[in-house]
Order: C-alpha cells, then structure tokens, then sequence
C-alpha cells in the first residue's frame, strides 16, 4: 500500500467512523520544525531578519513604522501575505496598541491591494497562535493575508502533492511593492 493513498476507515479494525484517512508522511518534516525558531531568542527568526536585508532578500513588500508585509515563502496563493511586528513577540495579547493598529490597518492595506492589482475575489486571514495552533513559526507573531480566486481549490495538492502556485514569488513582490502606495 502507498503511503498516501485514501483509506477508508471501514478498513480498519474496530468501529468506523465516516472520516477517512489521507496518509500524508512528508508532512512530518513541516510539522516536527526542522529550523523554525522555538524560543523567544530572535537571533533564528527569518521574521526578525527579513528587515535587516534590502527588500528584495527579504520578500518585504512594504515596511511601516511597527510592522511590515513581506512575502509568504511557502504560499497557499500567488500573493500570500504575511504582516508581522518588528518586534519579536510571540503572543497577540503581548502587542502594543500601536502595533495592533498597524497590523490591523496593514491586513485592510494588503487586501486592497491584492483586489485591485491581482484581482482577488476573496480573502482567508489568519492568525495561529503557538504551534499546536498550527503557526509554521510560532516565536514570531504573523497575519496571514491570503487572497483567494474562483476556482483555485483544486485537488492537485491531494492527488499530486503539488501546489500551483503560477507566479514567481520575486515576481508578485515587485508588483505588489510598486502598486503598495498606488491603490486608492
């Protein structure tokens, strides 16, 4: 049996349930962490790095005065966003005012511009807070700003463990970069 297939749960020993199971064990390398920062030491953080390079290297789309929107390096979408404090903060309760207003006021700047310069239909935001809550990396507070288009769920990612994702990342950084100021 592969290892990825579907199973049915009526397969198994015991009482089923109506779940079945898809089988994902290159997961595990996402999951277990490898080299996401665990601590609150920011010396690891790709989040606390990212502005201390130009915004090329760094994915940055636009920097403010307490927070800045960079590229997310391993997209749902083509445009997915992430706005971050600079500071190294793990916990949204722990923000101050001003860097909950920025955050809040950038997650409204990018959905603009991703609607009038991408064309998204639709938006999915998104906060995990701490690693069982499902943060990639949960050391560094984000807001996921994931734009959403007709017809882009798709089976691709079940059946080929693949993710089309059909624009370079460096290509939607410049874009979006050069329209940031430009949408009304």
């Amino acid at each position: 049996m592969r290892t990825d297939q579907v199973e049915s749960s009526f397969d198994f020993a015991g009482v089923p349930d109506p779940f079945q199971r898809l089988w994902t064990p290159h997961r595990m390398a996402y999951v277990e962490g490898g080299e996401k920062p665990r601590t609150h030491e920011s010396a690891d953080c790709p989040f606390c790095h990212a502005p201390k390079v130009s915004d090329d290297q760094g994915l940055i789309v636009h920097r403010g005065e307490h927070a800045f929107v960079l590229m997310n390096l391993f997209p749902y979408n083509s445009g997915h966003l992430l706005i971050c404090p600079y500071r190294h903060t793990s916990w949204y309760p722990d923000l101050t005012t001003a860097e909950r207003d920025e955050i809040s006021a950038l997650t409204a700047r990018a959905m603009k511009v991703l609607e009038k310069v991408v064309h998204a239909q639709g938006f999915n935001l998104g906060m995990n807070q701490g690693e069982v809550a499902g943060a990639g990396i949960a050391a560094h507070l984000h807001q996921h700003v994931v734009p959403r288009y007709g017809g882009d769920a798709n089976f691709l990612p079940i059946i080929a463990q693949t993710k089309a994702v059909p624009q370079l990342i460096e290509d939607a950084r410049t874009l979006l970069a050069d329209n940031w100021d430009l949408v009304e």
